[in-house]
């Protein structure tokens, strides 16, 4: 009793394991495969990056210490007059200094601000310049995936013809036993038979490299059991959204926020600073004798050299915005040529799909007569597998096209990113 209920027990699982067994969707590859792609890694690390740099830009607000130490010896040091000559110390002429300085900076005419906002510019061009290098996986998985899914409609159109070529064998097989027909005949329609099992090795062969290459592309084993779900048909406009449109945007930004930056060169800075001293002479140079002493107050630094150069980099970045927009627009304009194109491709698989449909239905009714025709003796065995190959052809042009127009819409909207 135990074994027969683990034995139903066992067979149950496995029923629901084969029902149960994953579909692989187009949309689920996108998803895997942008995941699984190495340089996905890049956007922590430019996210890391940024970081860092805004960081290291903020700590200029920090006080800034420095050290210094010098020991000298000079020619000649200050003479008094020889009334005082006795009255005051000589002045050495080796002289010794180690001081330490600390400045803090009060306002650096936006410098700071300004080099952030440039970083942050950069950073989200780099982040989408990453997105565009991830976008153009969709198409590799459009390829692979659709070649995937014609492979398996042709092994089972290459099957039902099997079947057919099969039964018909078997007829003449009968049909020479009953001394009606030729050994030839039936050696042609098991050599046709053979031929679909070529053809079925064939397609089989491409469809395990193909399943290959999409297990690297999604970091995922898709196995020769697993089964592709046909994406249904999809509607498509002529709006672009391609992520290659915002990157030119965001280059335009990080030139505008080099602009803003230029304006923070040429204006006044100002510190606050505290320097200490041990040496000698001290600050009180007539006392020849070593001591400490310490300095402090406010600082101005005000450098007008950027104007020299202001206008002309003005213009550079202009420029610069001008060949971002001719880079746009020359974008747009490829991109639109190749949506004219794809949408003269969706039309004209609907046209071939229609003509298909009409070709099948008349191959349809030849095969019949043929059939007939080849019991009655009509036609030859030849005759009949021409017809037959014919209608086969026919139905596989039915299966290539309807899989060429789905990927068709789904190239159109890859290339114009909806």
């Amino acid at each position: 009793m135990n074994s027969r209920y683990l034995s139903c027990l066992a067979l149950v699982l496995t029923i629901t394991a084969v029902q149960a067994q994953e579909k692989l969707t187009l949309a689920e590859c996108y998803r895997l495969a942008r995941e699984n792609y190495p340089v996905i890694k890049k956007m922590d690390l430019i996210s890391q990056t940024s970081q860092f740099t805004l960081e290291n830009a903020n700590k200029r607000y920090l006080p800034q210490i420095s050290f210094s130490g010098q020991a000298s010896y000079q020619s000649q040091t200050i003479a008094f007059p020889s009334a005082l000559a006795g009255a005051l110390p000589q002045i050495s002429k080796d002289q010794y200094k180690i001081q330490g300085e600390v400045d803090q900076q009060l306002y650096d005419g936006g410098a700071v601000h300004q080099q952030n906002e440039v970083t942050k510019a950069n950073t989200d061009l780099q982040r989408q310049n990453l997105e565009v290098s991830l976008y153009t996986l969709n198409d590799r998985v459009n390829n692979i995936f659709f070649s995937i899914l014609l492979v398996d409609a042709q092994l089972k159109q290459n099957e039902l013809q099997k079947g057919n070529l099969q039964t018909q064998a078997q007829k003449t097989q009968a049909s020479f036993n009953n001394g009606v027909a030729f050994q030839s005949n039936v050696n042609e329609l098991q050599a046709e038979v053979m031929s679909t099992d070529m053809a079925t090795t064939e397609y089989t062969a491409n469809r395990t490299a193909y399943l290959r290459m999409l297990s690297l592309l999604i970091g995922k084993e898709v196995t020769s059991s697993a089964q592709l779900q046909t994406p249904g048909a999809i509607s498509h406009t002529g709006d672009i959204n391609r992520p290659e449109l915002k990157a030119y945007d965001l280059q335009k930004s990080v030139y505008d926020a080099q602009e803003k930056q230029l304006r923070s060169d040429y204006l006044p800075k100002f510190s606050a600073f505290f320097q200490g001293a041990y040496g000698r002479p001290t600050l009180n140079i007539v006392e020849n004798q070593f001591g400490a002493w310490y300095i402090t107050g406010i600082r101005l630094n005000w450098s007008l050299g950027s104007l020299y150069t202001l206008g002309n980099s003005k213009k550079i970045l202009n420029l610069n915005r001008q060949s971002a927009d001719a880079d746009k627009a020359t974008f747009l304009l490829n991109t639109k040529m190749d949506l004219a194109q794809q949408d003269e491709q969706v039309k004209k698989y609907n046209d071939l799909i229609q003509q298909d449909e009409k070709t099948i239905a008349l191959r349809e009714s030849v095969t019949k007569s043929a059939t007939a025709q080849l019991e009655n003796g009509v036609i030859t065995t030849h005759e009949y597998v021409q017809q037959v190959n014919a209608e086969n052809l026919a139905r596989q042009n039915l299966i290539l096209h309807r899989i060429q127009l789905v990927q068709a819409q789904y190239n159109f909207n890859y290339k114009s990113g909806n």
